[in-house]
């Protein structure tokens, strides 16, 4: 679902990808509708780098951010399956098995992205 984001969405995401000069995608040049897509495809360096790029959220902006993927507002289309298994597997450690496993769900319902 396409949106704009919100000053909290853009805080989050520079707490992500602290290099995010702003937030407009360079390959589009369309402003990001969500936050999780451009850190898997564009500053993220590997799974690792992704995964201590998500740790760096507290248990408040990775519940903010798990209610706005599961309202909808947040699209994980086109992050990484890689990624996706490791936001589901912090969302489990870090909140609740329900919460990840709802993500997880959503997620694969979602299909696959044609980048």
């Amino acid at each position: 679902m396409a949106r704009k984001l919100s000053d909290k969405d853009v805080e989050i995401l520079k707490k992500l990808a602290p290099e995010c000069a702003d937030i407009t995608c360079s390959g589009s040049g369309f402003d990001y509708q969500s936050i999780l897509p451009p850190v898997s495809n564009h500053y993220a360096l590997d799974d690792d780098d992704f995964e201590e790029r998500l740790n760096q959220l507290d248990i408040f902006e990775l519940k903010y951010l798990s209610e706005v993927i599961l309202d909808g507002s947040e699209s994980l289309g086109c992050i990484q399956p890689e990624h996706a298994d490791i936001l589901v597997r912090l969302l489990k450690e870090r909140l609740s098995e329900d919460v990840g496993e709802k993500v997880r769900v959503l997620y694969e319902a979602a299909g696959v992205c044609y980048y």
